[in-house]
């Protein structure tokens, strides 16, 4: 036949081919998930990691594929399988759908990539054979399993909160900010009208009529792609004119080292909340919200079977 024959993958016929397969998958996924997550500075979102690692790492139709009993495509599985390995070796920590590559972590991708991912398995097999309950090798496989489909679905349910709340223009983001406020038990008599505002957005006291310190002067900013700039906060710093009043911004996005650094060294109190734990602070309080605040953010909780490590 002229031009040749494309050479056709040889089919997986049985569970040791599979395994082989994943953990080839595994080693070029996982590395390239890591390197991303030092050039990005050692902080990214799950979801731009995974993005960024498609980009990068030529992909064959099976490990694009879909798993039929889950729906999820298989090297995304994979990779967050395998991401366990990684966090008991304390290469890798996971907060809130933001995944960190730790110090031990940048110094262990000077191994390679297949020897990068083994030497996180041997860490995690130590860590594994010290706990209290002995279990067999195909039980310690079903609760990694379990454990990265569940960070599967916490990202995926991190992602969903995040686009609801950049569908928010500021007014509406500024009201839920003072909703939630009000849940963990602050009167807030002033949030600000559309217009200047004198940058403050929203007032809140610990009693109806504001006689007890601390007085809290509150910014908004619905920025969820940009960081917070230093200047944002020492311009809310100059705003705390009288004893007793404290500062507390928040924003949807995040906040730079520099800009957490002048908070914590001010002479002025002054607390930062970030999207990460404004989500935390919604999901504690939401029993407290009436009604109506709690459809500024609406939240379903579903209980799964979880561990205590």
């Amino acid at each position: 036949m002229k031009g040749g024959s494309r050479k056709k993958e040889k089919p997986m016929n049985n569970e040791k081919d599979k395994k082989g397969k994943s953990k080839q998958t595994a080693v070029k996924v996982i590395y390239a998930a890591m390197q991303i997550l030092k050039e990005a500075g050692g902080e990214l979102s799950g979801k731009e990691v995974i993005g960024r690692v498609e980009e990068r790492v030529q992909l064959d139709d099976w490990e694009k594929g879909r798993y039929e009993k889950t729906g999820y495509i298989r090297w995304q599985s994979i990779m967050h399988f395998w991401t366990i390995d990684c966090m008991k070796a304390g290469y890798l920590r996971k907060k809130k759908g933001i995944w960190y590559l730790t110090y031990e972590g940048e110094k262990a991708l000077k191994l390679g990539d297949a020897a990068f991912l083994n030497s996180a398995t041997e860490k995690y097999r130590e860590w594994k054979a010290n706990q209290p309950i002995e279990v067999d090798d195909e039980q310690k496989d079903d609760e990694k399993y379990q454990k990265a489909k569940l960070d599967e679905l916490e990202e995926e349910a991190i992602e969903g909160l995040r686009n609801y709340i950049i569908s928010k223009n500021p007014y509406e983001f500024q009201d839920m900010v003072a909703a939630l406020l009000r849940a963990m038990g602050y009167y807030t008599p002033f949030v600000a009208p559309k217009g200047k505002d004198g940058g403050i957005d929203i007032i809140a006291y610990q009693d109806p009529l504001g006689t007890k310190s601390p007085r809290i002067k509150v910014q908004v900013k619905h920025h969820p792609e940009n960081a917070i700039a230093v200047k944002d906060v020492r311009s809310l710093l100059g705003l705390l004119n009288k004893d007793g009043e404290i500062g507390l911004f928040v924003t949807s996005g995040s906040f730079s080292g520099e800009t957490e650094r002048l908070a914590r060294e001010s002479h002025a109190h002054c607390k930062l909340i970030d999207f990460n734990e404004l989500i935390s602070l919604w999901q504690q309080y939401y029993s407290k919200l009436t009604d109506e605040e709690k459809n500024l953010l609406p939240l379903h909780p579903i209980y799964f079977l979880g561990s205590n490590e």
